[in-house]
């Protein structure tokens, strides 16, 4: 455990780093930024979520969820957006812990990862989603988690529901005993294929959950 937790802390001083050094860097150009992105940062990023899932159960997660959320902010007005980017991470991956506490069976959790990806298709296609990336790109972009890449041009990134029912997903697995690493594992080959789409088809997004869900 005590292992786990100092990878935990290690992973998020990386998170934080590389946010704060990643514009500073020559740019890689866009299939190596794509190549960036899926293979190392959304894998690497989104594992704070694994390695945290020990705290899904705890007492008290929805306050601490709020306080980091408070914090991230906070540390948005200071200018550091590194502990910015890494505090809304851990806000929404102790909020998807806390869900979790919603849902007595498995059966419950399923019909959540069914019903979740038409909702956030539809979100994305015509609906608050659409609204937010297109109309306000500077809301979306302080709400979400990024993925900065070098050269300060581009940043790929998930919105909070992503992480949030990412979050849901592997505490549900290590609750009902089902294989946590490879719903992450899955979640995260899933994830970097919607990526490439997207990038594929030059489109400014597609919707993250369903390919958490199928994850």
């Amino acid at each position: 455990m005590a292992r786990r937790g100092g990878a935990l802390l290690a992973l998020l001083a990386v998170v934080v780093a590389w946010t704060e050094v990643a514009a500073s860097l020559p740019g890689l150009g866009r299939s190596a930024d794509t190549a960036l992105a899926v293979c190392v940062l959304m894998p690497a990023t989104l594992a704070v979520a694994w390695l945290a899932v020990p705290l899904a159960g705890t007492r008290r997660l929805l306050p601490a969820a709020v306080v980091l959320l408070v914090a991230a902010f906070a540390f948005e007005a200071a200018g550091l957006d590194g502990l910015f980017n890494a505090a809304k991470l851990g806000a929404y991956v102790l909020f998807g812990f806390w869900f979790l506490e919603l849902f007595q069976v498995l059966s419950w959790v399923v019909l959540v990862a069914l019903v979740i990806p038409w909702v956030d298709a539809l979100s994305v296609w015509r609906g608050p989603t659409k609204v937010v990336v297109e109309e306000h790109p500077g809301l979306f972009e302080r709400i979400a988690i990024g993925f900065p890449l070098p050269g300060g041009d581009a940043s790929a990134s998930l919105g909070p529901p992503d992480v949030v029912f990412l979050s849901l997903f592997l505490a549900a697995a290590a609750r009902f005993h089902l294989r946590v690493a490879a719903t992450f594992l899955a979640i995260a080959a899933l994830l970097g294929l919607t990526l490439v789409l997207a990038v594929a088809f030059d489109l400014n997004g597609l919707p993250a959950l369903p390919a958490v869900s199928l994850g």
